[in-house]
């Protein structure tokens, strides 16, 4: 029997002629559909949707460096990213209505879309480690922030030049962003960490993407 439901799959289009019906509504009907199928198999006792950092950041006003951003804290539906937060909105109301013990993974992505003067990394094997652990874990519930530290531009050219030397790298010497005092808010992980995840450093991350490039000779 199925016990256990994993929903990470989201729609993703970088051109579209019409981003309501071609993003939003397929990101929220179709989290809704996978919900309303798992009230209808009795052996299923937890669900686990994959959302975002973008269902916790967007808003009008930027965050401030003092600012905490933890698992209460939600996007504007209004703003940007109306696609993770409408669709993590929706999973909610619909789990609270049905009864259903709903988990909810707000990871970070590669590049914080928010404030382009700063990254915020998160390794995709410690994403998928605290998918499991969820699983794994009776007492896991709500959500689960799950987002790295602050890495600037230089930041990642000086790992790439230190652990690549073969690899012809732009000097980003004239950047813009390089030198600046960064405004950044602070993440919560706690958390996630209590599931037992230990989030891999920066530096192995980008160090094993290039491996990994390298190995299907894409560098």
């Amino acid at each position: 029997d199925v016990i256990s439901v994993v929903h990470t799959a989201s729609p993703v289009t970088l051109i579209v002629a019409d981003p309501h019906a071609e993003m939003i509504d397929p990101a929220v009907k179709g989290t809704l559909n996978v919900l309303k199928t798992c009230i209808k198999v009795s052996s299923v006792k937890k669900v686990i949707v994959t959302s975002s950092m973008a269902a916790v950041l967007a808003r009008e006003s930027p965050f401030g460096p003092n600012e905490l951003v933890d698992e209460t804290t939600f996007s504007d539906p209004i703003f940007c990213e109306k696609k993770k937060t409408l669709a993590e909105d929706a999973a909610w109301s619909f789990s609270k209505a049905n009864e259903i013990d709903l988990i909810v993974m707000n990871p970070g992505l590669g590049k914080d879309p928010f404030n382009s003067k700063h990254y915020r990394f998160v390794d995709v094997r410690d994403v998928a480690l605290a998918h499991v652990k969820a699983l794994e874990t009776p007492s896991a519930n709500g959500r689960y922030i799950i987002d790295g530290p602050v890495v600037t531009l230089n930041d990642i050219e000086k790992v790439l030049r230190e652990f690549y030397t073969d690899l012809s790298i732009a000097d980003d010497k004239n950047n813009e962003y390089i030198g600046i005092n960064l405004v950044t808010y602070k993440v919560c992980v706690g958390k996630v960490k209590s599931l037992g995840v230990e989030f891999t450093p920066t530096e192995t991350s980008l160090r094993d993407t290039v491996l990994c490039l390298k190995e299907i000779c894409v560098l």
